[in-house]
C-alpha cells in the first residue's frame, strides 16, 4: 500500500485515493418554472432517521444546481445497474436530459424517474458551504423502491455492478 502524507494533497492524488471508495449513483431532479431539470450525482447519503434527512453535494460550477436550488425541493433517483447510459446523459452539459425518460411528479413535484431503483423526494432543509461544492440537506417527504434490481456503482472513475 502506498501511503501519502497529507498536508494539502494535490487534487489528483485526493481524487485517486477517494476513488477507491465505491458509491451509488443518483439523478437529482427538480422542477424549475414548470420544466424538469436534473443532474447525475454520486455524493448522496442518509444523514438522520429522526427527522428523516439525506444529503447530496452539488458543484458550485454546476449550471443545473441553481435551478434545483431555486425549486427548493428535489428527488434523488437511485440508478439501477442497467442505467449507466442514463447517468451519462444526465452528466452531459447541454443535453436534452428528459427526452424519452418517463417520469411522474413526486409529492414535492420533483420528477420521480419510472426506471429508478429507489427514490427519495425531499424539501431542502439546509445548505452548507463546502469548498468548491455545496452540501444540500433535504427533509424526506416521500420515498419508495422497486421490489427487484441492483444498484449502479461508481468506482475508480468508472461504472460497475454489485454481485451478491
Amino acid at each position: 500500500m502506498t501511503a501519502l502524507r497529507v498536508g494539502a494533497p494535490e487534487p489528483a492524488a485526493f481524487r485517486t485515493v477517494l476513488g477507491h471508495y465505491a458509491t451509488g449513483v443518483v439523478i437529482v431532479t427538480a422542477r424549475d418554472g414548470g420544466e424538469p431539470v436534473g443532474m447525475a450525482c454520486n455524493s448522496f447519503t442518509s444523514v438522520s432517521l429522526e427527522p428523516p434527512l439525506v444529503l447530496f453535494c452539488a458543484a458550485k460550477t454546476s449550471t443545473t444546481w441553481p435551478r434545483i436550488q431555486r425549486a427548493g425541493a428535489w428527488c434523488a433517483n437511485v440508478l439501477a445497474e442497467e442505467d449507466e447510459e442514463l447517468c451519462r446523459l444526465f452528466a452531459q452539459k447541454g443535453a436534452d436530459r428528459f427526452a424519452g425518460v418517463a417520469h411522474r411528479p413526486g409529492a414535492t413535484g420533483a420528477p420521480v424517474l419510472d426506471r429508478a431503483l429507489a427514490f427519495v423526494d425531499c424539501r431542502t432543509e439546509a445548505e452548507h458551504d463546502a469548498g468548491d461544492h455545496v452540501i444540500v440537506v433535504g427533509r424526506v417527504v416521500e420515498l419508495g423502491h422497486r421490489a427487484e434490481g441492483r444498484p449502479l456503482l461508481f468506482y475508480r472513475g468508472g461504472y460497475g455492478r454489485f454481485d451478491a
